[in-house]
């Protein structure tokens, strides 16, 4: 079965947004490939942060979601709560500084310095609650 390889971030700097991502998620410092700040993740899947914004490119910015266990959940809330970012239980930021209890597992979103929404959950939604929504 195919998997997700490495996907393009669009940033306005694509180190700083890619070592924002790395230092919650306490993952290695970002490598310069090319034209990107490429950030790899534990299951093989990498993100390329490109500056978009300097090469005169506008972008929406977007979601990413990142399944974690309970114990990254608590170290990742940890750093937010350390450097007092703002964080929601829900992704369009209507409970603020709140953690969701969804499909029995726990879920935040943040932003990241461009915008992008960015989601920590611990449980991969069921079926049953996506046919809720």
């Amino acid at each position: 079965m195919p998997r997700l390889d490495h996907t393009i971030v669009h940033s306005t700097d694509r180190f700083a947004s890619a070592r924002f991502l790395a230092g919650l998620l306490d993952a290695p410092e970002p490598k310069a490939f090319g034209p990107f700040a490429v950030l790899k993740l534990d299951n093989g899947v990498a993100l390329d942060y490109a500056d978009s914004l300097a090469a005169g490119q506008r972008f929406v910015p977007t979601h990413y979601a990142f399944l974690v266990t309970e114990d990254e959940f608590d170290a990742i809330l940890a750093r937010i709560q350390a450097r007092s970012l703002p964080y929601w239980a829900d992704p369009r930021h209507t409970q603020p500084q709140s953690v969701n209890r969804l499909d029995g597992g726990r879920g935040i979103y943040i932003d990241d310095p461009d915008g992008h929404n960015l989601e920590f959950l611990t449980r991969t939604y069921s079926d049953e609650l996506l046919a809720g929504f």
